[in-house]
């Protein structure tokens, strides 16, 4: 990967800087890809949970051309997303819906391996329903183990939908939940803690001005858990990194290596 700067967090995660929104989709294109070729070889299937915003349908675009497109393992690749907007695939706001019109439907992935969240009827059975498939298709136990797990972050300092002070942080038995959002008038289906933190690999994507002071907060700041739910991504065996670009990174404490 091409970086500017390289930070270490500790416990917090590996920090690469890199220079602008394009860097930052193409190195985390170039993670998505080596991630799903070590695991290929590792275990033969690859598992990956998406998620939402400007960033990861940058890097998306990406996966049409070379050399991603022939190099990434597509075949053997199961897809999920970390958390949903309650509605249709067809409408614009769906995570998933976005991903597969944008880049997924023109990969050669079998459409069994795309697994959106079920969005219809009650909440709560659709969060069970998609811990069911989680469970059935990743690999490990009790825990699933995604290969990677791509986050983005709010600048409230949420992740998924893991909003603050919301009851989706006290899940700490469950999998995958339906979270009521007050302020946003409207309940979120998302992946909790236990099973991002579950992850191989966990990866946030972070790009821009607008983050820097909610980044810094995160990485640099008193751990204020129920506040900067994004704190609480700690993966319990497995790699936490940030790729951040410059002007996210800008008020960061950190002068790392050059």
């Amino acid at each position: 990967m091409t970086t500017t700067r390289k930070l270490d967090y500790a416990e917090r995660g590996a920090v690469i800087v890199v220079a602008d929104a394009a860097a930052l989709a193409q190195c985390g294109a170039e993670l998505v890809a080596t991630t799903m070729q070590e695991a290929v070889a590792a275990r033969g299937i690859a598992t990956i949970a998406l998620s939402g915003g400007s960033t990861p349908k940058a890097m998306g675009a990406l996966f049409l051309s070379e050399p991603y497109r022939s190099t990434i393992p597509w075949e053997a690749m199961r897809i999920f997303w970390g958390d949903e907007r309650r509605v249709p695939l067809d409408d614009p706001e769906s995570n998933a819906g976005e991903a597969m019109r944008g880049y997924l439907d023109h990969l050669p992935i079998p459409k069994s391996n795309i697994h959106p969240f079920p969005t219809a009827g009650d909440p709560d059975a659709a969060a069970a329903i998609y811990a069911e498939t989680v469970s059935s298709m990743v690999p490990g136990a009790p825990v699933p183990l995604f290969d990677l797990i791509l986050l983005g972050m709010g600048d409230d300092g949420h992740t998924a939908s893991l909003f603050p002070f919301t009851s989706a942080l006290m899940k700490a038995d469950e999998l995958v939940v339906a979270n009521p959002v007050e302020k946003l008038h409207t309940t979120r289906l998302t992946f909790t803690e236990r099973l991002i933190n579950a992850g191989r690999t966990v990866a946030f994507l972070a790009g821009g001005a607008g983050k820097k002071e909610r980044l810094h907060e995160v990485l640099d700041g008193a751990l204020e858990r129920d506040r900067l739910p994004s704190q609480r991504i700690r993966p319990t065996s497995g790699n936490l990194i940030w790729i951040v670009d410059e002007a996210a990174a800008a008020s960061l404490n950190r002068n790392g290596i050059e």
